[in-house]
């Protein structure tokens, strides 16, 4: 009897510590409380109204056309400022909404069209994203749009898992690519989706940004909720995840025109290139983590798709 007292209250000594040591850090403006507006007058010759953009950080007012991450702020949104051919254009979808008596972050997907003196009329899909980094501002040209996101900031922490407040929407229309030039239905579905990559990044001599990944989470939201799913924990993967059962295609290595971009130490924006797959001990340099209401890349996705976030943390 008494073995067993021993035992018991061993057991109970690793539980208590065990909880003892996770702990979650909020990320930085990651409760969304607090907004930024930026007033924008769009050029003349495509109607010439003032837009309002919203962005994630100290609460006040930013009267700039081109933006900057402010009051230390690591958060990027889709919301943003173009300048292209002497045309000043803006496109929101990341939203303020409410949640639990304070305010979230809605990321919407969505059809963004401009017209130009009733003969040009363009219509493109806009998806919502918010992520670590931020959005190199102007937009100079619809070709590529990911150049323009500088992913990812320093870290070299170990979390565990991703928690958050969640609800989503899966709209009902189709899965469409719209491009301006281009549109198609697509016969698969979107998602929304989350991004979390830890990565070691070093430059080569000529600027080139190299990286191994570390840590891995991709998790794409097949369905929608039934109201808000609170303190949801999703687990970081490190290491090699390609034999794992879990594993999927999309969480593989990001190379070609899906990469994700950054500025290299001589302010130019390069592709990441992620050369292969960290040890599972790896200490990162750098944390990715980015929310979508469209998973499929830049022009593709469902109109309506709907994504809320709140209260953003990082596990140990």
């Amino acid at each position: 009897m008494k073995g067993k007292r021993l035992i018991l209250a061993a057991l109970m000594a690793v539980t208590s510590v065990g909880a003892w040591a996770q702990h979650e850090e909020l990320v930085k403006f990651g409760d969304f409380e607090s907004w930024i507006t930026r007033t924008i007058k769009e050029s003349g010759i495509i109607g010439g109204k003032t837009k309002k953009l919203l962005e994630i950080g100290p609460t006040g007012n930013y009267n700039q056309k081109v933006y900057k991450n402010q009051g230390g702020s690591p958060w990027g949104t889709s919301n943003i400022y173009a300048h292209v051919s002497g045309i000043s254009k803006t496109n929101t979808s990341v939203y303020k909404d409410t949640h639990n008596g304070g305010t979230c972050v809605k990321l919407m997907t969505h059809i963004e069209g401009v017209k130009v003196m009733r003969m040009i009329n363009i219509h493109v899909v806009a998806a919502g994203s918010v992520f670590l980094g931020e959005m190199v501002e102007p937009i100079t040209s619809a070709s590529n749009p990911m150049r323009y996101l500088n992913c990812g900031v320093p870290f070299t922490k170990r979390p565990k898992a991703v928690k958050f407040d969640y609800k989503v929407h899966l709209s009902d229309s189709a899965n469409i690519m719209k491009t301006g030039f281009r549109s198609k239905t697509l016969n698969y579905k979107d998602y929304c989706d989350l991004q979390c990559m830890l990565q070691k990044r070093w430059e080569d001599e000529d600027g080139n940004i190299h990286a191994l990944r570390v840590g891995t989470l991709i998790h794409r939201f097949t369905s929608s909720t039934k109201g808000w799913q609170e303190g949801k924990s999703f687990e970081i993967h490190y290491g090699d995840i390609t034999g794992e059962p879990f594993y999927r295609n999309y969480m593989g290595l990001v190379t070609g025109d899906a990469s994700f971009y950054a500025t290299n130490s001589k302010g130019k924006q390069v592709k990441i290139i992620e050369e292969g797959w960290g040890d599972p001990d790896e200490t990162p340099t750098h944390l990715i983590l980015k929310f979508n209401s469209s998973c499929w890349g830049a022009y593709i996705g469902s109109p309506g798709n709907t994504f809320w976030l709140d209260n953003v943390k990082l596990v140990y």
